[in-house]
C-alpha cells in the first residue's frame, strides 16, 4: 500500500525535524508545503504530506507514525 500522512505542526524548528525524522524514516515528500495562520491560537501553522509505499495490508488500525 502507499501510505499517507499530513504532518503538521507551529512554525517553529519543531515542524523541520517532524519532516526531516519522517523522511530519514524512508516517508517521501508529496507536494508543497502549506502554511496558514491559526487565528484562534495566534500562530502560524505549517504542513507538510508525505507519501510510504509499504507491504502493510491497509486497515483503518494500521499506526501510520510506526511505518
Amino acid at each position: 500500500m502507499r501510505a499517507y500522512r499530513l504532518l503538521t505542526e507551529d512554525d517553529t524548528s519543531a515542524f523541520c525535524h517532524k519532516v526531516s525524522e519522517a523522511i530519514a524514516k524512508g516517508w517521501e515528500l508529496y507536494g508543497a508545503p502549506t502554511y496558514a495562520f491559526d487565528a484562534a491560537r495566534g500562530v502560524m501553522r505549517c504542513g507538510q504530506a508525505v507519501t510510504k509505499v509499504t507491504n502493510e495490508e491497509y486497515s483503518p488500525s494500521v499506526k501510520l507514525g510506526q511505518l
